[in-house]
């Protein structure tokens, strides 16, 4: 589980997902989150999974789930 440090009390303001496959084709699996640092010149991530392929894609969540 994060620390109060990691997410500041806060929803994440990105997920992380593991990608693997092109196109329509894609499997998209979410693997973490990231929380913006203090400064705001990085984030602050967290794993709950270690990808073994594929590449890893960080994106804002939904609109509602902000």
């Amino acid at each position: 589980m994060p620390s109060k440090d990691t997410t500041q009390g806060q929803k994440p303001s990105h997920r992380l997902f593991q990608v693997t496959g092109e196109g329509d084709s894609a499997f998209w699996s979410q693997i973490g989150a990231a929380w913006p640092n203090r400064d705001a010149k990085g984030f602050n991530l967290v794993l709950d999974a270690i990808p073994l392929n594929g590449r890893i894609v960080m994106r804002e969540p939904p609109q509602d789930e902000k």
